[in-house]
């Protein structure tokens, strides 16, 4: 009893002293100021003179109290520091904190004590103060986002009871040492806390093919209950509610079961049982699952394919039924989906993939950074496709690794994946491809000081903690290609399994792009004498929804009749996204003075012009609407280049500053003129002037007259 009255005391006056901290010290000054402030309290509180034994015993009781303690110290810097560096804006931390409820255990951790009165974003139905995470700094508030108005100043304060969970499913672990192990343990312990927490599947490429030996087979799965070990051993190393292994979560259902099945509801692998994955999920536990199944007739452990596992528990965790009985009512199954889906929202999809984000069709070098599935997964598809090379991978047994998997092969099964999950999930949901070693960086530095490649002031933003808080890709998809990737030469070839990519790839189930004409099938070409054959009256044109865009995206009534004369015979080509929710109308302009005589010098002179880009206000700054329209234009439709006009106040301007390839303000004018034509000087080249002339003699459109102040 003596000895528990001296712990108990020790730990008291440990966590008065450590409280006073500003910031965490090393493990070895704790580990000797915790030894002699426990032999001062033995010496104070014991009744007789304590011996050399019990000191020692009291000294390693708490040893593993101030391991976990720094650990946890070091776990909420590491989070600190990977919120601050997501540049999230404030719009996008007001649809973080509508949508997340975060883990109570940030407020244990201090951040709830924070002065409220300097936290102009907290949660109030969850009892978590972030305090001045969310404050705009400079540097968040001035990021670019296309944003034609003010965000709105109220934030929804619903709670919202429903368990937000991420699918993550980690490729060949075993490639992985314990570092990197622990790394994305505490990357995902850093998004439970932040609300979202995760369910885990590993797929090691093991050979499905059945070996006949049960003794391989075993092999096979003992080698990937390892793996699963190592996994959860990596998240509990950072405390918290830790990691657990499932082992009986899926099932597979008997062959001749599969012709009644669909690839939306049914299918050969599904959840056995719904508690396994939830009683975890509700306690915060992160359940982890390695590509094990149990057939449904004989209760037999096989070897189940990864993708077919994930597909499996995105089913069950949309609220989709394995099976329907033939007398069950459609409004009772309706009633159900919509309970099962209250419990839980599959909100992101994540894969971490040694070989990184999906290439583009220049070679492994350079990545999609955004990936918009209804647009361009077909495109993608069949460029992968055609690098894709038959190989024989060596099989045997349960535990044969498929290393030599062509790459292309990889990543066309990652894209494949991305569209199976996400085409399950709501709308609102999205899919993150990248490395183990990003999501394992977690904001931190490199430890060595002298580190030339760590130089500069900016840490490097975690893409899975940045995706939770802006629903984004770490980079705009829409920059300039120069300024996604830094090349530095030509970099040594690594081998084919563990070399990785510039940046990771975004998924979005997105929408379809509606492009006239259609740049694949008529290139867009100044129109030879007698105008442009496309107008605003064509049938393939919603004239009423177009004009509902113009104006809800910029707030002003246009003059639609003067509109109409302005722009029918010049019309270059008209980009719509989805039902309308963003879209751009682009001109050819003649630059003034130049008279239309029918020649081709005539046709030459004739600009470019970006007359109308528009997003919808409910889709400003989110979605990645304007990121599409504006990369089908410079990329698809007018890739020699374009120019446009916008308002010196514009606010948009900060979004179209980092797009565009210059930039020059108007003289005498309230213009500031854009564009992405390469090689524009302002002293010699033609083009700047007949841009300039342009974008000063366009006679604005709009009802309210107020383009005198222009």
């Amino acid at each position: 009893m003596k000895v528990k009255a001296v712990t108990r005391e020790c730990r008291r006056g440990l966590a008065r002293r450590l409280s006073h901290q500003s910031r965490p010290s090393s493990t070895f000054g704790i580990a000797r100021t915790t030894k002699n402030y426990a032999l001062g309290c033995s010496r104070r509180y014991a009744s007789s003179s304590p011996t050399k034994e019990t000191q020692e015993d009291a000294g390693k009781k708490l040893q593993p109290l101030i391991g976990e303690h720094v650990r946890r110290k070091i776990a909420d810097r590491d989070l600190f520091l990977s919120i601050l560096s997501s540049s999230s804006t404030k719009r996008e931390a007001k649809s973080y904190l509508s949508r997340f409820r975060p883990f109570d255990g940030l407020k244990e951790s201090g951040i709830g004590s924070l002065n409220k009165s300097n936290a102009g974003l907290n949660d109030a139905h969850s009892g978590v103060n972030l305090g001045r995470l969310y404050v705009p700094t400079t540097a968040v508030d001035q990021s670019p986002v296309f944003s034609q108005h003010p965000a709105p100043a109220s934030i929804s304060q619903t709670v919202i009871d429903t368990l937000h969970v991420a699918l993550v499913k980690i490729r060949a672990p075993q490639v992985l040492d314990d570092n990197a192990l622990e790394g994305i343990g505490l990357t995902l312990s850093q998004l439970r806390r932040l609300g979202l927490n995760s369910v885990i599947v590993v797929d090691c490429c093991v050979s499905r093919e059945e070996s006949h030996n049960e003794e391989e087979d075993a092999q096979g799965r003992k080698y990937l209950s390892n793996q699963v070990d190592r996994i959860v051993a990596g998240i509990e190393l950072f405390g918290g509610n830790g990691a657990c292994r499932v082992d009986n979560a899926i099932s597979v259902s008997p062959r001749h079961h599969e012709a009644h099945s669909t690839n939306m509801v049914n299918g050969k692998t599904q959840v056995a049982s719904r508690s396994l994955l939830l009683a975890p999920l509700k306690r915060g536990v992160i359940p982890v699952l390695a590509p094990v199944a149990y057939t449904a007739d004989t209760q037999k452990a096989v070897a189940a394919d990864a993708d077919d596992v994930v597909v499996a528990i995105s089913r069950e965790l949309a609220g989709f039924r394995a099976s329907v009985q033939p007398d069950e009512e459609m409004s009772s199954i309706a009633d159900q989906i919509q309970m099962l889906q209250k419990q839980v929202s599959l909100d992101r999809f994540i894969i971490l993939d040694p070989l990184g984000g999906i290439p583009m069709n220049n070679g492994l070098s350079k990545t999609h950074v955004f990936v918009n599935i209804e647009q361009e997964f077909d495109e993608i598809k069949a460029e992968l496709s055609s690098k894709v090379e038959v190989s024989s991978p060596e099989t045997g047994g349960a535990s044969t690794l498929r290393l030599k998997l062509e790459p292309s092969e990889v990543h066309l099964k990652n894209l494949k994946l991305a569209r199976e999950v996400l085409k399950i999930l709501p709308p609102a949901s999205s899919a993150l491809l990248t490395t183990p070693r990003e999501a394992a960086d977690s904001g931190r530095r490199s430890p060595d000081p002298f580190d030339a490649a760590d130089v500069g002031t900016r840490r490097q933003r975690n893409p899975l903690i940045h995706n939770l808080l802006t629903d984004k890709p770490t980079v705009s998809s829409s920059l300039p290609r120069g300024r996604l990737w830094h090349t530095s030469g030509n970099a040594p070839s690594q081998p084919a399994f563990t070399s990785t990519l510039n940046h990771a790839t975004f998924f979005k189930r997105g929408m379809p792009l509606t492009i006239l004409p259609d740049p694949k099938v008529q290139r867009w070409m100044p129109p030879k004498h007698g105008g442009s054959t496309l107008t605003l009256s064509d049938p393939r044109v919603d004239l009423s929804r177009l004009i509902d865009l113009i104006e809800d995206s910029f707030g002003r009534k246009l003059d639609v009749e003067h509109y109409l004369s302005r722009v029918n015979d010049r019309i270059a080509g008209i980009i719509i996204a989805g039902e309308y929710e963003g879209g751009a109308l682009l001109t050819w302009e003649a630059p003034p003075g130049v008279e239309d005589d029918g020649s081709d010098s005539f046709r030459q002179r004739l600009v470019p012009y970006l007359d109308k880009f528009a997003v919808l206000k409910r889709s400003q700054g989110s979605g990645g609407v304007a990121d599409i329209v504006f990369n089908a234009m410079v990329r698809n439709c007018l890739p020699s280049g374009v120019c446009w006009r916008s308002r010196r106040d514009n606010p948009v301007n900060k979004w179209y500053f980092e797009r565009a390839t210059g930039t020059w303000k108007v003289p005498e004018s309230n213009w500031t003129m854009f564009w992405t034509t390469e090689d524009v000087t302002t002293a010699q080249s033609s083009v700047f002037w007949d841009y300039a002339g342009v974008c000063r003699s366009v006679e604005p459109s709009w009802a309210d007259n107020k383009s005198i102040m222009d």
